[in-house]
């Protein structure tokens, strides 16, 4: 008898164990670099789960993809061949790219842009396309727009969704404060959505605070809820940090790897923003950034709120050491 039960509790021990090893990690959070067209820099593939390169256009019959600079793209997507787990997007759009809103009102246009993305997928071995639409509605960056974008983006996603297949990312860059897009409608497309928690006030307000303070106008506490409220779910969000720093009339902005002190400039911090900012003999705020500090913290917020995880614009406004990248890299990855 003391046999079988010494059998018996190996065996539940055995299993016990073996759900154990067979359970799955604690899924990791994505990071997604914007990486662009116009420059030579090359990215550190290990740092980053997503590439999203910037820019394809919608082109100029509004029924297809132009893409900038593709031997640039082709040189960026080889470097799935050091990080087999990387994945390069092509994003289409960003801030005064137009003829979304012709594309998406016209059945026959808008699926054969959807085709084309799908051409352009396969023609350069990425992993999803992502819209950068700037905005629905909206004709502020000088583009083209008609009341009816809202709804047609909504068919824009599930068209595109329909095309890609279910194997392959859609994902969207959001407004900070979700006004343009009806997630309620579009989010069952999309696997995220990259809110672009920056360039929210310009100098003497910060651009990219987490938190409100009395120098803020918007921060990314408040565009996180505005997108849940929006439809939009917290496990499908990604938080947008800048590396570069907004300033104003006075100072205007630059690189993260050009912020330093400098004469009469000397770096603070907001406590209650929890950001830093560069700031003038008077303590006024003249420039608005991000540095590892407040990127930790952002990381530790995303975290705690049940984000997906961090976007940023761009890689090559990074200092020569990596460290905002390496920051992300260690805290999320």
């Amino acid at each position: 008898m003391k046999n079988v039960y010494s059998i018996f509790t190996s065996l539940l021990l055995a299993l016990f164990l073996s759900s154990c090893a067979s359970a799955p990690a604690e899924k990791e959070h994505v990071i997604i670099a914007y990486v662009t067209s116009w420059t030579g820099v090359m990215p550190d593939p290990t740092v980053m789960t997503h590439i999203n390169y910037a820019f394809g256009h919608v082109n100029d019959t509004f029924d297809g993809v132009r893409i900038d600079n593709p031997e640039r793209l082709a040189s960026i997507v080889a470097l799935k061949k050091v990080n087999p787990e990387l994945n390069v997007m092509l994003s289409v759009g960003g801030w005064g790219s137009g003829r979304f809103s012709e594309m998406a009102a016209d059945d026959q246009r808008r699926l054969s842009f959807a085709k084309d993305c799908l051409k352009a997928v396969e023609e350069f071995g990425l992993d999803g396309i992502d819209i950068d639409w700037e905005y629905p509605t909206s004709d502020l960056a000088g583009i083209s727009s008609s009341p009816a974008d809202r709804e047609n983006f909504n068919l824009l996603m599930r068209d595109l969704r329909a095309v890609l297949g279910e194997d392959r990312f859609l994902t969207l860059a959001s407004s900070a404060y979700a006004e343009y897009i009806d997630f309620h409608s579009c989010i069952q497309y999309l696997d995220f959505v990259n809110i672009m928690t920056y360039d929210m006030a310009d100098a003497p307000f910060h651009h990219a605070a987490l938190y409100a303070s009395e120098n803020t106008k918007g921060c990314a506490d408040g565009a996180v809820k505005a997108h849940i409220e929006a439809g939009a779910p917290a496990e499908k969000l990604v938080l947008g940090v800048p590396f570069y720093g907004r300033g104003g009339a006075v100072m205007r902005g630059r690189d993260y790897k050009d912020i330093k002190e400098e004469g009469e400039y000397v770096i603070l911090w907001d406590e209650k923003a929890q950001a830093p900012y560069l700031a003038d003999g008077e303590g006024t705020l003249m420039l608005g950034f991000d540095n590892p500090k407040s990127l930790k913290i952002k990381c530790d917020y995303l975290k705690a709120n049940g984000l997906l995880g961090a976007m940023y614009w761009d890689y090559e406004g990074d200092n020569e050491a990596g460290d905002l990248q390496k920051t992300l890299a260690t805290e999320l990855l």
